[in-house]
């Protein structure tokens, strides 16, 4: 094996190039990964566009990339249950496993959270990347590196499906049909949730919803959504709704799609973080807000839910790019967000 590896990157806002990098060397309770599959996502987008999101600014040069799978190709001393050769998918977070949050079992609001591509940790747009054997998590044989690279935005969506408290015979609203708007409809439908709406106001963002079994797509700026869902449900609302966008007119109108009692939960981050909204209405009909930030525990389940049958998500993949191209990815991806659905980075 080569001891120097191809990775990508970013030198500067929208500057990325393809430069050499030693092959990272591990520690005992390291695998080292021969990366095949990383998703691209907003994240990385907005760090690639602006340089930083809110107070987590880019310290040049540094790499991109977080949502990974790959094969080991080789491990520390200490590793056991995985073997060289074995697929795996790469959980994004290391947390310190000794604050109270750890503790109590929510460590992805660990304060010391290492979390890949968030600065200053490096990512994963690379050949190579050494990492904690712990958080790795070997893939059955009728799983593919892609889906591997998938699992972390289907877990995302699958723990706002649990904070939500979805379940069979529910129904429930998404704003926003991008990648996270997809993999939480395929959560919901996995647990039983009977009518999902939805609204987005990309085209191709809503046939691909409605392809995945949404039950009615609203166009975000069109269509009366409060009036048209009021009459759908008859004036009762959805049992929880879902807000991917972190816009404010979504965020606003949360509260008149959601029944009286119902869970509202704000997933996406938008550039405005102080927004008016209808506080008494929320509070006159008892409905909870609740937020979601990553996932916790759930990297086995999204796992066995692809391995079943259960979930499917090669079907929310739109593009697929080599290492080389990342470069040209990223911006063609900035410049034309609603082409792309989800892009997928192949070695």
């Amino acid at each position: 094996m080569s001891e120097k590896m191809k990775a990508a990157v970013m030198n500067g806002r929208q500057d990325v190039s393809i430069e050499t990098r030693d092959i990272p060397g591990i520690r005992d309770s390291e695998v080292l990964i021969r990366i095949q599959s990383v998703g691209i996502c907003g994240s990385d987008l907005h760090y690639y566009a602006e340089g930083k999101i809110g107070e987590a600014e880019v310290c040049t040069p540094f790499v991109l990339g977080h949502e990974a799978a790959g094969i080991i190709e080789a491990t520390g001393k200490d590793v056991g249950g995985l073997a060289v050769g074995d697929l795996v998918a790469v959980e994004a977070g290391i947390p310190c496993g000794e604050c109270e949050y750890c503790r109590q079992g929510s460590y992805n609001i660990c304060p010391d959270m290492q979390f890949l591509a968030t600065p200053p940790v490096d990512g994963v747009f690379a050949e190579y990347a050494a990492y904690q054997a712990k958080w790795v998590f070997k893939l059955p044989e009728s799983m593919t590196a892609a889906e591997g690279a998938m699992i972390e935005p289907l877990a995302v969506g699958m723990h706002a499906a649990e904070i939500g408290e979805a379940t069979l015979g529910d129904t429930a609203f998404i704003f926003g049909c991008g990648c996270i708007g997809l993999v939480t409809l395929l959560a919901l439908k996995s647990r039983g949730v009977s009518e999902i709406y939805m609204c987005d106001m990309i085209p191709g963002r809503i046939q691909k919803a409605y392809e995945l079994g949404a039950t009615k797509v609203f166009h975000a700026v069109e269509d009366n959504i409060e009036e048209e869902l009021k009459e759908i449900t008859k004036g009762r609302g959805v049992d929880s709704v879902y807000e991917m966008t972190g816009a404010k007119s979504s965020l606003q109108m949360t509260v008149g799609v959601v029944k009286k009692g119902g869970i509202i939960v704000l997933v996406g981050l938008g550039a405005e973080s102080v927004i008016p909204f209808d506080f008494g209405r929320l509070i006159w009909n008892e409905v909870q807000i609740r937020t979601c930030f990553r996932y916790k525990n759930l990297y086995p389940k999204a796992i066995r839910a692809i391995d079943s049958g259960r979930i499917d998500v090669s079907c929310v993949i739109s593009d697929v790019v080599r290492l080389d191209e990342v470069p040209a990815a990223l911006k063609y991806h900035m410049e034309n967000k609603a082409a792309v659905i989800k892009m997928i980075v192949e070695m």
